[in-house]
This record gives C-alpha cells, sequence and structure tokens, in this order.
C-alpha cells in the first residue's frame, strides 16, 4: 500500500497487542483509528482529528508489529 503509515502511541502499554489503538494515514489523508471491538470480532476505525500534542506523541510502528487481522483490514481500507 503506497503511502501508508501506520502508528502507535508509545506511552499506552501493550500497544503491539490486540486491544491496543492503532492510527494510520495515507498519504496526505485523514488520519484513522484502529481498535479491537471484541463483541464483533474485528477492527474498526473511526476517523479523527489528532491535535497537535497527539501527533507529536505518536510513533511509526513496524509492519511486523501491526496485528495480521488489522493488516488485513488495512488493505480493504486502503484499496489501490
Amino acid at each position: 500500500m503506497r503511502d501508508l503509515r501506520v502508528y502507535i502511541d508509545p506511552v499506552v502499554p501493550g500497544a503491539r497487542a490486540e486491544g491496543a489503538a492503532f492510527y494510520s494515514r495515507r498519504a496526505d489523508g485523514p488520519y484513522y483509528r484502529w481498535f479491537y471491538a471484541e463483541g464483533m470480532g474485528c477492527w474498526r476505525c473511526s476517523r479523527i482529528k489528532p491535535d497537535r500534542l497527539m501527533l507529536r506523541v505518536l510513533c511509526v510502528a513496524p509492519w511486523d508489529a501491526v496485528p495480521a487481522a488489522l493488516q488485513d483490514r488495512l488493505g480493504e481500507h486502503y484499496l489501490e
């Protein structure tokens, strides 16, 4: 997926596990917050407008730190 960046909040414990929030942005597009909806058994997202402080805290997540199910969901969300 071209120009896709996935972020985590390094301050939140367990940021690499399911149940933690991930954030994504493609090129200059909007930011999305991704969270695992346990009752539904899938990753869900909501479009957000992060403030400057939040942008300073987020770190780029290595692709291997992103759960496989979320990787699949990101692929569906950001179709070429």
